[in-house]
């Protein structure tokens, strides 16, 4: 019984632990993405520039099946929720490819290509597993939803509503 119970705690204090994080690391702030004009700009500069907005956040890729069937999702919640910004950040292969997706799609919203794709700080910090992966930032630039892979999950839709 001693041993179940030791077991048990164990358990909650390593869960507890891993709880998601609220604010971005340093280094996943640093790190660099190509706007559809081909500058590199920082993820910091991208929040920045929507600061005090509530944002969407969908790492995706053209080549993705389930992106490409989660889009319209995407689109419901960009009808439903008009004032929420919709950040895309692409694991496309290449830059053409990518600028090729959104055009094809129709991917509404402010696009960044992700040059070094799954190597990089910022997929370091997010720790992408599976993609379409969705994120929320409040307007206090606050992660309040850090991990989820459709974008009609309640999770999401509420953390949008606030």
């Amino acid at each position: 019984m001693k041993k179940k119970y030791l077991i048990l705690t164990v358990l909650v204090s390593f869960l507890s632990c891993a709880e998601d994080p609220i604010q971005f690391s340093e280094a996943a702030l640093n790190d660099t993405f190509v706007s559809l004009e081909g500058e590199e700009v920082t993820f910091k500069s991208i929040l920045e520039k929507h600061k005090d907005k509530t944002i969407v956040i969908d790492i995706w890729a053209s080549w993705c099946s389930d992106c490409l069937r989660g889009m319209p999702k995407v689109k419901a919640l960009q009808e439903n929720y008009k004032d929420v910004v919709y950040v895309f950040l692409s694991l496309d292969r290449g830059q053409k490819a990518w600028k090729k997706g959104i055009e094809k799609y129709n991917v509404v919203g402010d696009h960044y290509y992700m040059p070094n794709a799954k190597d990089c700080d910022f997929a370091d910090f997010v720790n992408i597993s599976w993609i379409p992966r969705y994120m929320a930032i409040n307007k206090a630039n606050e992660i309040v939803v850090f991990d989820v892979i459709e974008a009609d999950d309640e999770k999401l839709i509420e953390a949008i509503k606030k």
